[in-house]
Protein backbone atom coordinates (compact mmCIF):
# COMPACT_ATOMS: atom_id res chain seq x y z
CA UNK A 1 0.00 0.00 0.00
CA UNK A 2 0.93 3.91 -0.52
CA UNK A 3 -0.16 6.42 0.39
CA UNK A 4 -1.54 9.21 -2.39
CA UNK A 5 -3.55 12.47 -2.05
CA UNK A 6 -6.88 10.42 -3.16
CA UNK A 7 -5.56 7.85 -0.03
CA UNK A 8 -3.95 4.66 0.02
CA UNK A 9 -3.32 2.74 -3.30
CA UNK A 10 -3.02 -1.24 -3.45
CA UNK A 11 -0.10 -1.55 -6.48
CA UNK A 12 -0.02 -5.83 -7.64
CA UNK A 13 2.06 -6.66 -9.59
CA UNK A 14 3.00 -9.92 -11.96
CA UNK A 15 6.85 -10.96 -12.59
CA UNK A 16 5.67 -9.59 -15.96
CA UNK A 17 4.25 -5.98 -15.22
CA UNK A 18 2.35 -4.37 -12.90
CA UNK A 19 -1.01 -5.97 -12.70
CA UNK A 20 -2.75 -3.75 -10.46
CA UNK A 21 -3.50 -0.07 -8.89
CA UNK A 22 -6.65 -0.45 -6.68
CA UNK A 23 -8.32 2.10 -4.27
CA UNK A 24 -8.00 1.26 -0.76
CA UNK A 25 -11.64 0.37 -0.38
CA UNK A 26 -11.92 -1.07 -3.51
CA UNK A 27 -15.18 -4.16 -4.00
CA UNK A 28 -12.91 -7.37 -4.56
CA UNK A 29 -15.56 -8.33 -6.57
CA UNK A 30 -14.54 -5.34 -9.21
CA UNK A 31 -11.20 -6.84 -10.13
CA UNK A 32 -10.62 -10.32 -10.12
CA UNK A 33 -6.75 -11.28 -10.04
CA UNK A 34 -4.94 -14.81 -8.72
CA UNK A 35 -3.24 -14.52 -5.68
CA UNK A 36 -0.41 -13.36 -5.85
CA UNK A 37 2.60 -13.55 -3.78
CA UNK A 38 4.02 -10.43 -1.59
CA UNK A 39 7.30 -9.33 -2.94
CA UNK A 40 8.45 -5.90 -1.42
CA UNK A 41 11.27 -5.98 -3.88
CA UNK A 42 9.54 -6.90 -6.77
CA UNK A 43 11.03 -3.79 -9.06
CA UNK A 44 7.66 -2.91 -10.91
CA UNK A 45 5.88 -1.95 -7.52
CA UNK A 46 9.16 -0.04 -6.69
CA UNK A 47 9.51 1.62 -10.23
CA UNK A 48 5.20 2.25 -10.27
CA UNK A 49 5.35 4.00 -6.93
CA UNK A 50 8.34 6.01 -8.04
CA UNK A 51 6.02 7.01 -10.98
CA UNK A 52 2.95 7.49 -9.42
CA UNK A 53 4.92 10.35 -6.47
CA UNK A 54 6.24 11.93 -9.81
CA UNK A 55 2.94 11.98 -11.13
CA UNK A 56 0.53 13.62 -7.84
CA UNK A 57 3.89 16.09 -7.99
CA UNK A 58 2.76 17.28 -11.42
CA UNK A 59 6.04 16.28 -12.79
CA UNK A 60 4.93 12.66 -15.01
CA UNK A 61 2.55 12.86 -17.71
CA UNK A 62 2.95 9.49 -19.33
CA UNK A 63 3.81 6.53 -17.00
CA UNK A 64 6.33 3.74 -18.50
CA UNK A 65 6.26 0.59 -16.36
CA UNK A 66 5.38 -2.43 -17.96
CA UNK A 67 1.82 -3.37 -17.33
CA UNK A 68 0.49 -7.07 -16.77
CA UNK A 69 -3.28 -6.74 -17.61
CA UNK A 70 -5.83 -9.62 -16.92
CA UNK A 71 -8.69 -10.38 -18.41
CA UNK A 72 -10.87 -11.08 -21.24
CA UNK A 73 -9.58 -10.16 -25.40
CA UNK A 74 -12.24 -7.33 -25.84
CA UNK A 75 -11.39 -6.14 -21.59
CA UNK A 76 -7.64 -5.66 -23.14
CA UNK A 77 -8.26 -4.15 -25.98
CA UNK A 78 -10.51 -1.54 -24.02
CA UNK A 79 -7.30 -1.33 -21.07
CA UNK A 80 -5.31 -0.89 -24.60
CA UNK A 81 -7.36 2.16 -25.89
CA UNK A 82 -6.92 3.86 -22.76
CA UNK A 83 -3.47 3.91 -23.15
CA UNK A 84 -4.09 5.77 -25.95
CA UNK A 85 -5.55 8.97 -24.59
CA UNK A 86 -2.93 11.42 -24.02
CA UNK A 87 -2.57 13.12 -20.46
CA UNK A 88 -4.98 16.34 -19.91
CA UNK A 89 -7.76 15.06 -22.68
CA UNK A 90 -10.54 12.64 -22.57
CA UNK A 91 -12.81 10.73 -24.71
CA UNK A 92 -16.42 9.41 -24.66
CA UNK A 93 -17.10 5.58 -24.50
CA UNK A 94 -18.51 5.69 -27.77
CA UNK A 95 -15.29 7.18 -28.95
CA UNK A 96 -13.50 4.17 -27.35
CA UNK A 97 -16.00 1.86 -28.84
CA UNK A 98 -14.92 3.20 -32.47
CA UNK A 99 -11.71 3.22 -31.49
CA UNK A 100 -11.39 -0.48 -31.05
CA UNK A 101 -13.75 -1.16 -33.84
CA UNK A 102 -16.75 -2.41 -32.07
CA UNK A 103 -19.03 1.13 -32.60
CA UNK A 104 -22.11 -0.21 -31.18
CA UNK A 105 -20.32 -1.39 -27.54
CA UNK A 106 -19.94 1.49 -25.67
CA UNK A 107 -22.12 0.02 -22.48
CA UNK A 108 -19.52 -2.85 -22.67
CA UNK A 109 -16.80 -0.38 -22.91
CA UNK A 110 -18.32 1.24 -20.12
CA UNK A 111 -18.13 -2.04 -18.20
CA UNK A 112 -14.76 -2.99 -19.00
CA UNK A 113 -13.38 0.59 -18.34
CA UNK A 114 -14.83 0.06 -14.87
CA UNK A 115 -12.69 -3.64 -14.39
CA UNK A 116 -9.99 -1.43 -15.27
CA UNK A 117 -7.29 -3.24 -12.93
CA UNK A 118 -4.54 -0.80 -13.19
CA UNK A 119 -6.06 2.68 -12.11
CA UNK A 120 -4.58 6.24 -12.64
CA UNK A 121 -2.10 4.53 -15.34
CA UNK A 122 -4.62 3.21 -17.71
CA UNK A 123 -6.26 6.07 -17.54
CA UNK A 124 -10.11 5.24 -16.83
CA UNK A 125 -10.51 8.30 -15.26
CA UNK A 126 -10.10 10.19 -18.84
CA UNK A 127 -13.45 7.92 -20.19
CA UNK A 128 -16.78 10.72 -19.86
CA UNK A 129 -20.08 9.86 -20.80
CA UNK A 130 -21.04 11.40 -24.33
CA UNK A 131 -22.14 14.65 -22.91
CA UNK A 132 -18.81 14.96 -21.41
CA UNK A 133 -20.22 14.64 -17.85
CA UNK A 134 -18.22 12.41 -15.81
CA UNK A 135 -19.70 8.73 -15.14
CA UNK A 136 -18.83 6.08 -12.46
CA UNK A 137 -15.73 5.54 -11.17
CA UNK A 138 -14.35 2.82 -8.35
CA UNK A 139 -13.19 5.73 -6.20
CA UNK A 140 -15.88 7.44 -7.03
CA UNK A 141 -16.67 11.20 -8.87
CA UNK A 142 -14.68 13.15 -6.90
CA UNK A 143 -11.66 11.10 -7.21
CA UNK A 144 -12.10 11.03 -10.86
CA UNK A 145 -12.73 15.05 -10.45
CA UNK A 146 -9.46 15.79 -8.66
CA UNK A 147 -7.12 13.50 -11.02
CA UNK A 148 -8.77 15.13 -14.58
CA UNK A 149 -7.57 18.41 -12.28
CA UNK A 150 -4.17 17.18 -11.97
CA UNK A 151 -4.43 16.80 -15.38
CA UNK A 152 -5.11 20.42 -16.22
CA UNK A 153 -8.97 20.44 -16.62
CA UNK A 154 -10.06 23.68 -15.16
CA UNK A 155 -10.41 23.53 -11.34
CA UNK A 156 -13.00 26.09 -11.26
CA UNK A 157 -15.53 24.22 -13.35
CA UNK A 158 -15.47 21.22 -10.50
CA UNK A 159 -18.27 18.81 -10.73
CA UNK A 160 -20.62 21.39 -11.90
CA UNK A 161 -18.28 21.48 -14.77
CA UNK A 162 -18.96 18.22 -16.38
CA UNK A 163 -20.14 19.81 -19.86
CA UNK A 164 -16.94 20.37 -20.80
CA UNK A 165 -14.17 18.00 -22.19
CA UNK A 166 -11.42 18.74 -24.43
CA UNK A 167 -12.50 17.55 -28.18
CA UNK A 168 -10.50 14.56 -29.88
CA UNK A 169 -7.33 16.21 -31.74
CA UNK A 170 -8.61 19.73 -31.01
CA UNK A 171 -7.32 22.61 -28.71
CA UNK A 172 -10.43 24.40 -28.02
CA UNK A 173 -12.85 23.58 -25.63
CA UNK A 174 -16.51 22.93 -26.44
CA UNK A 175 -19.35 22.97 -24.63
CA UNK A 176 -21.81 19.63 -25.36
Amino acid sequence: MIDSPLGRLKLIASDKGLAAVLWENDDPRRVRLSPLEPDPDNGFLKETERQLKAYFNGKLKKFTVPLDFKGTDFQKSVWAALLTIPFGETRSYGEIAKQIGRPDASRAVGAANGRNPIAIIAPCHRVLGTSGKLTGFAAGLEAKDELLKLEGRDPLLGLAGQGRRKEQNQSRWIIQ
